[in-house]
């Protein structure tokens, strides 16, 4: 597997193509926006683009998805319907899911958006605008963001400290690093972490 990101200026977001070199498949995480670089990351493989993954459906993170679904015919996985389009791709609560070869985690972390997920693949966790090296998410309510904290002590927290966070915006960081450096983590009893 390896992971491949790019920059969308037009919503300071992050979006990352996974490929799968033994099955020659390809998935989208974010599609801010799709660009000339990532069209021929895809065909030049030539990876077979199989599945996107929406952390939340914030226009930053979903506005290329109707180009790609004009050129490929992927699969898209979100906790929103009208981005999922299907029964079968709609994601809810915590799971599994396979795609390009891969097994995805799936982790439902509302509280920025009643919609957002991250997606564990390998040792890698997606969080889409849920955590950033340093921070946590905005929200609208002080529940929406004790929700957020409960759930990313419960989710986040508990996995292994060399696991790498990639954000929906801003560089990538590790757990370990936001444990001893995120201040919102400091509020966070001990126990939550591993």
């Amino acid at each position: 597997m390896k992971v491949y990101f790019h920059f969308n200026i037009d919503g300071f977001s992050n979006c990352y193509v996974v490929t799968n070199e033994k099955t020659m498949e390809a998935l989208i995480i974010d599609p801010g926006k799709i660009t000339k670089e990532i069209l021929e990351q895809i065909e030049n493989g030539p990876f077979d683009l199989t599945a996107v993954l929406i952390t939340h459906k914030h226009k930053s993170h979903v506005r290329g998805l109707e180009t790609l679904r004009k050129i490929y015919k992927p699969k898209v996985y979100a906790a929103d319907f009208e981005i999922a389009a299907s029964e079968e791709t709609l994601i809810n609560g915590d799971g599994i899911i396979y795609a390009a070869g891969l097994q995805i985690t799936h982790l439902a972390l509302p509280g920025h958006s009643a919609d957002s997920m991250a997606f564990k693949i390998g040792h890698i966790v997606f969080t889409g605008d849920t955590i950033f090296a340093g921070m946590i998410a905005n929200t609208s309510s002080t529940y929406a963001r004790s929700t957020l904290i409960s759930n990313i002590s419960t989710k986040i927290l508990s996995q292994q400290d060399d696991i790498i966070l990639m954000p929906g915006h801003g560089p990538p960081s590790t757990l370990a690093a936001e444990k001893n450096f995120n201040s919102t983590f400091q509020e966070i009893p001990k126990e939550y972490f591993r």
